[in-house]
């Protein structure tokens, strides 16, 4: 269905920050806003399978070594006094 709606431009253009903000057509924010005023669920995202994930860590792998991983993910030592739950 194709709706015509005049807004004040004042509007119109924080719409379309907004629908910017979310990297989506204006048109396309503003149906979703309409489906969660009425209640209804939004079209169902395709079911994804990790494939992307799999694709964009792919392009890094190999930049850091295996010490340079450690290094930048490893867990901070904790100071907090141990815990006895007897």
């Amino acid at each position: 269905m194709t709706i015509t709606v005049d807004v004040r431009p004042e509007v119109e253009a924080e719409l379309a920050r907004r629908a910017s903000m979310r990297g989506r057509p204006v048109e396309a924010y503003v149906a979703t806003l309409l489906e969660e005023a009425v209640h209804l669920p939004a079209a169902q995202l395709p079911r994804r399978t990790g494939q992307e994930v799999i694709d964009a860590c792919a392009k890094v792998r190999g930049v850091l070594t295996d010490e340079e991983v450690d290094t930048l993910f490893r867990r901070n030592p904790s100071f907090a006094r141990p815990v006895d739950f007897e």
